[in-house]
């Protein structure tokens, strides 16, 4: 009986370790099984599955996409000016539709201004 119970375990064993190894070949009907097992999951997995509701609620309120342009100390005279400003980033850009929201100094190591961060919506 022990003998039975050892020779069993051991084709467990094996079958267990073709499993998790994949030892089979593509022309066998194992791996015609695990095919037909991930179609399965592929159509009949419901979508919710894979939603992140958090996510989806914090993309719904977000704004639209702020870009930051860097533009030359040369091109701006007043960088407290948006509407100077604006024209600027305007004229560079391309754009008519630019809306200003924030303007950083952007400054050398020995503190000379080389140009301004200008963030735009």
């Amino acid at each position: 009986m022990l003998d039975w119970l050892e020779e069993g375990s051991a084709h467990l064993l094996s079958a267990l370790k073709k499993l998790l190894f994949w030892n089979y070949a593509r022309n066998t009907w194992q791996w015609d099984v695990l095919c037909v097992v991930i179609l399965i999951f592929i159509f009949l997995t419901p979508k919710s599955w894979f939603e992140n509701s958090e996510r989806r609620g914090y993309l719904a309120h977000q704004s639209p996409a702020v870009t930051a342009v860097l533009v030359g100390a040369e091109l701006i005279e007043n960088a407290q000016d948006k509407a100077e400003v604006e024209q600027v980033v305007r004229t560079l850009t391309g754009r008519n539709d630019v809306q200003v929201l924030k303007v950083r100094k952007v400054v050398d190591k020995d503190g000379k201004t080389r140009g301004y961060e200008v963030d735009i919506r």
